[in-house]
């Protein structure tokens, strides 16, 4: 399917591995150009010189602490006028509330809650007066299936849903379409250190955390491009009357899967 995105330009975070590198792939197939903003030169800069030799784009890198409110203005004003912006970027860990103190807690949440609402305060500015824009924000299942083990991710989560579904239940009016994704488990290196972490306290030993992943749908988590498909679809005008909601991608887990 032509998603009519050629040429559209599109700024992703967290996009050296994982989610954020396979939305880069699923963005570049379509013909946009990006922006990739992320911590990790390294793996960036390998990403980039494979897409724009694979696909014939523009490609820039944005190395970036997006903790930084100075890094975030830098970002934005450098990306320039975007026609998409993917907030993906964050690494919440596991734990239950006894073992995440306030520092812990407070360093996850600059990145994946304050991180994602002032980078899309700056951007929002932007695609509004450029006249059109798409928002579209990677946040995760525990925001509504609560997980005690995962509590500064469920909470934090739970908030972007909110604000996701705030900003985006009014952005019309701006020609702006703001919607969240919340994938369930992904086979990301960050689904596997959360797994661990749970595996050593459930059964003390990490190396089992196959085991936890038994009673997935499928007997597997997402593959990382699933979520960046819905993506690219998302950002297409072909999902021109949608905002303000938010997509679930877990294979059924919040509906009921046991």
């Amino acid at each position: 399917m032509d998603l009519h995105l050629r040429g559209k330009r599109v700024l992703i975070t967290g996009a050296s591995k994982g989610i954020g590198a396979a939305a880069a792939e699923a963005f570049a197939e379509e013909g946009c150009h990006l922006h990739l903003a992320a911590r990790s030169a390294e793996l960036l800069t390998t990403l980039a010189e494979r897409l724009r030799a694979s696909h014939q784009i523009n490609v820039t890198t944005h190395i970036v602490d997006l903790r930084n409110s100075d890094d975030l203005a830098r970002l934005a004003t450098a990306a320039g006028d975007i026609d998409v912006l993917v907030n993906n970027a964050g690494d919440i860990p596991g734990g239950s509330i006894d073992k995440i103190d306030e520092a812990t807690w407070r360093h996850a949440w600059d990145l994946k809650v304050f991180g994602f609402i002032n980078l899309t305060r700056l951007v929002y500015v932007r695609m509004k007066a450029q006249g059109h824009g798409v928002i579209i924000n990677d946040i995760g299942a525990a925001g509504e299936k609560f997980d005690a083990n995962y509590i500064t991710g469920s909470a934090g989560n739970a908030a972007l849903m909110a604000f996701t579904r705030a900003l985006g239940g009014k952005s019309l009016a701006d020609n702006i379409r703001v919607v969240g994704i919340n994938p369930g488990p992904v086979g990301t290196d960050r689904h596997i250190t959360l797994m661990k972490t749970r595996a050593r306290d459930q059964l003390d030993d990490e190396n089992r955390y196959r085991e936890l992943q038994a009673g997935l749908p499928l007997k597997r988590p997402a593959r990382p491009r699933e979520i960046a498909d819905l993506m690219a679809f998302l950002a297409s005008d072909r999902s021109g009357y949608t905002s303000g909601v938010i997509f679930t991608v877990d294979g059924g887990l919040a509906a009921g899967w046991n």
